[in-house]
């Protein structure tokens, strides 16, 4: 089978590798859309795990099934999540699955931009699930990352009605666009400093947009009868958009650290101000358990689009291409691989 072997951003190579073998408790899935998620191209994460095969955002068809398997079978419509946890340990029972060891170290092999995959037992029993019928595969690359959302907003507890402004309008900034307007925010700020990714944040719900290198303070005050935003989330991993989420949240308001900066970047925070307004903050990573289901229930119900943020969809040989598409951050959005053409 091909595989799309990661060395660097630049350096993705087209390799041939055996079909999986399965034993009598996994699956092999015929992946059909693979999607490229915006921390395939960090290199300060990747790089030191190179070479290897990315890609964790797909769907596809079941293969083969394990003789022990009984869950599923050959020909279902499935989303596969590569992390899951253990589901037991003390973290898991206190509601912070994404903290557990076990989600950490689990993964299907050999990942998700290759023709087929392997699906360990601990995956299909916590991570794998039947696509309903109004999901396509496209749409199906996307649950992972709604899933990572979905859990954002549930620990952040955020309310309907809420002023919501999104920093950073990249995949993740329109998903929380996305997902503050399915959830009945009041309004909707979003920045970046591309005028792109600003024409596609308006595009998919956002009420005003705003050039992060402007005023971004005064220009949120102007619009919203001289108040800040209730709920902030951070969806640029830069100093100067961490400083903003602390300007712009109001008394008493909610920040949501959904992106992270690199490990040893140490950024000055004025404390005085997030105790004096009584800032709430929450960090979130990944999403597991309910936070799938959810995902898969928005796409499902229709109650989150997102065909409008699928840019290209590229074949197997061309995963380089995506790559670079993705990494340079220009004129994309959603790039889907397609491996089985």
């Amino acid at each position: 089978m091909k595989v799309a072997m990661y060395y660097n951003n630049n350096d993705v190579r087209i390799q041939e590798m055996p079909i999986p073998k399965i034993n009598e408790n996994e699956l092999l899935v015929k992946v059909i859309a693979s999607g490229i998620c915006g921390s395939d191209v960090m290199e300060w994460y990747r790089l030191k795990k190179a070479p290897l095969v990315l890609g964790h955002e797909i769907s596809g068809i079941i293969e083969k099934v394990g003789k022990n398997v009984k869950k599923f079978k050959k020909g279902d419509r499935i989303f596969v999540t590569h992390h899951v946890p253990c589901n037991t340990c003390s973290f898991c029972q206190d509601d912070n699955q994404t903290l557990c060891h076990t989600l950490h170290n689990t993964k299907f092999y050999p990942g998700g931009f290759a023709q087929y995959l392997r699906v360990p037992e601990i995956n299909i029993r916590y991570g794998t699930f039947v696509l309903p019928d109004e999901v396509s595969f496209d749409e199906g690359t996307f649950i992972e990352p709604l899933a990572c959302v979905v859990r954002g907003f549930r620990i952040a507890h955020y309310k309907k009605g809420k002023t919501v402004v999104v920093l950073g309008s990249g995949m993740a900034g329109l998903l929380n666009i996305k997902l503050a307007k399915a959830y009945g925010a009041k309004k909707i700020f979003a920045t970046d400093i591309d005028d792109y990714r600003l024409k596609l944040a308006k595009k998919v719900g956002a009420d005003v947009v705003i050039n992060a290198k402007e005023d971004i303070v005064n220009q949120i005050k102007k619009q919203n009868n001289g108040k800040l935003a209730d709920f902030v989330i951070l969806c640029a991993g830069v100093p100067a958009a961490v400083k903003q989420a602390i300007e712009v949240v109001e008394f008493g308001g909610t920040i949501l650290w959904f992106a992270m900066t690199p490990p040893g970047v140490e950024i000055p925070l004025p404390f005085f101000d997030i105790w004096n307004k009584q800032i709430k903050m929450y960090s979130t990573y990944a999403g597991a358990g309910d936070d799938i289901t959810e995902a898969i229930e928005l796409l499902k119900d229709k109650k989150i689009d997102v065909n409008d943020m699928i840019t290209h969809k590229l074949p197997m040989d061309k995963t380089p291409e995506g790559f670079k598409l993705v990494s340079n951050a220009e004129e994309s959005m959603k790039v889907i691989i397609e491996p089985q053409k």
